[in-house]
């Protein structure tokens, strides 16, 4: 059991370290911050934490760095999760008020994320397991070439040009698109494929050649919509850091392009008071990621259905502003969506 005093030690000690990169001795504590107590008091201290694992001693003689042990306590109850200022505040709002639909504005999302934070961005697109179809629009672009748009109840959009097996006049046209959207409107994206391929049997014989083409692009668009995926920004930011991290970066920045993975380890987190989920260190070693603390938060998309934002970097990462810039932006794209 450590002293509420070895505490602030260990505060000063990760927040020191991800400033300068170096390792922490206690003159330069004793130096820099106002304990009140000589060196040798702040070197007990520092034995007490070292006994308890939460720092380390990189090499002999030298300061300490925190271990992902201390880095966990320093999230935990260390931490102080503070507003971004109002410029940051403004550069989201004016930022990501310009998003012209899902796609954009999830895009403009993670290069925000990452420019705050200096971090790779990740932002996971609203879950689809309960999306539903919101409007199938079908529009000619040719005599035998169609434009079918696939709306779904999360915002995103599909779109897909269509070549016809001959010309679609305009009720033609009206009467596939009355009639897929009665099919498949307000349904899951799941049941609305089946329904879908129902409903072209319902078309007149000489109509049924461009129905089948039709309804066959539309079911590979609500397929494409199926499934989980995360945008990321920010590779270079990971590059940047690459001294933070022992050997090769490589297999990181393999690990951070396996979707899957990342999707699994998102949903494996669990938040804390401010809404946060941290992933650090080892806790990450079943996902690839041993060397890397992962935040996110979540956010409500248009349809009500939550998805998850965040950050991954080295272990030493400013954790209280990348904790800030990610509640943040998580907060103001679920405003962003609820206002649509």
């Amino acid at each position: 059991m450590v002293s509420d005093r070895s505490l602030e030690v260990l505060r000063v000690i990760v927040q020191d370290y991800v400033a300068s990169r170096e390792p922490v001795g206690s003159k330069s504590i004793a130096d820099r911050h106002p304990f009140g107590v000589s060196a040798a008091t702040i070197r007990n201290d520092m034995a007490a934490l070292e006994e308890e694992e939460l720092i380390v001693a990189p090499h002999t003689s030298s300061g300490r760095v925190p271990t992902d042990k201390g880095y966990r306590l320093f999230v935990d109850r260390l931490a102080d999760v503070k507003p971004l200022s109002a410029a940051q505040r403004q550069a989201i709002e004016m930022f990501l008020g310009e998003s012209l639909d899902l796609d954009d504005v999830l895009a403009r999302t993670v290069r925000l994320l990452s420019q705050l934070t200096h971090q790779v961005a990740l932002v996971q697109y609203p879950s689809v397991s309960r999306s539903a179809v919101r409007h199938i629009e079908l529009v000619t672009l040719a005599p035998r070439r169609l434009l079918s748009v696939l709306i779904a109840e999360t915002g995103a959009v599909e779109q897909r040009v269509i070549e016809t097996p001959e010309e679609v006049g305009d009720d033609l046209l009206a009467e596939l698109r009355s009639g897929l959207n009665a099919a498949a409107v307000g349904l899951p994206l799941a049941d609305a494929a089946g329904m879908l391929r129902e409903r072209q049997e319902s078309f007149a014989p000489s109509q049924r050649a461009v129905a089948r083409v039709v309804v066959e692009t539309l079911i590979d668009q609500i397929e494409a919509n199926r499934h989980e995926k995360l945008l990321m920004a920010g590779a270079a930011n990971l590059v940047r850091t690459e001294h933070d991290f022992t050997g090769s970066i490589f297999p990181v920045l393999e690990a951070i392009e396996e979707q899957v993975i990342l999707l699994r380890l998102f949903g494996e987190m669990a938040a804390d008071q401010h809404g946060i989920s941290v992933s650090i260190g080892r806790e990450n070693a079943p996902f690839g990621l041993a060397e890397t603390s992962v935040l996110t938060s979540g956010y409500s998309s248009a349809s009500g259905s939550v998805a998850r934002l965040g950050v991954l970097g080295p272990l030493r990462m400013d954790y209280s502003n990348n904790m800030a810039a990610v509640r943040a932006v998580a907060r103001y794209l679920s405003r962003l969506f609820g206002e649509n």
